[in-house]
């Protein structure tokens, strides 16, 4: 069985960044915007609106095996409707990528997706101050956020991946119990932290 790294992150805690120096250590595939492309790709839809998809879910949080049946109303039934296919095209893609070999995987619920391949789970986290310090020093000209107002996009999307995660898996995004290493990376030297990660895992796997 292939090894699976499966990296879900707070918003501006570097975990994209630890995901790619984690994935160049290891000399495996690294996957993150490919799966939104291959998901597009797969349904017809613009990227930009299977981001939407996600990022609009409906207020309540169920499975989305039983949330169809719980909630009627045309509006949350096209939705549910457009969720549930986005979120199958989601599962085959990352199935399909963890079959053909050994690979890196940041975000979109890989680690519940992906379960029964025992992938090792991490969550990467960090201080709002360190989030907001490394969000402003990677913002582009045409981003002119106040601080106020970067803690509160950075709060918002990590409300959004919350969400999403509950709603397809049931479980609690972030919650230890669902990983196998949590890492704070406030203050941390991520490039020595994805070298530390790289040989933990090749130590299991000698």
């Amino acid at each position: 069985m292939n090894r699976i790294i499966t990296i879900g992150r707070q918003f501006g805690s570097g975990g994209r960044e630890l995901g790619k120096r984690l994935a160049q250590e290891l000399g495996v595939p690294y996957y993150d915007r490919e799966i939104m492309e291959e998901i597009a790709k797969r349904t017809s839809l613009a990227e930009g609106y299977v981001q939407q998809i996600m990022d609009q879910r409906p207020g309540y949080c169920y499975p989305i095996t039983v949330g169809r049946t719980l909630h009627g109303g045309i509006a949350n039934d096209y939705l549910l409707r457009q969720l549930a296919t986005v979120y199958a095209e989601q599962t085959n893609t990352l199935r399909e990528m963890a079959e053909r070999s050994d690979c890196v995987i940041v975000g979109r619920c890989a680690d519940c997706i992906l379960k029964e391949m025992k992938p090792v789970r991490i969550f990467v986290y960090a201080d709002m101050s360190f989030r907001l310090d490394r969000c402003s020093r990677k913002a582009t000209e045409e981003e002119h956020l106040t601080m106020k107002q970067l803690e509160r996009k950075i709060r918002a999307v990590d409300r959004a991946r919350a969400k999403y995660y509950r709603y397809c898996t049931g479980q609690i995004w972030g919650d230890r119990a669902n990983y196998d290493v949590c890492i704070n990376t406030t203050n941390t030297d991520i490039r020595a932290a994805a070298h530390a990660l790289a040989m933990m895992i090749k130590g299991e796997q000698a």
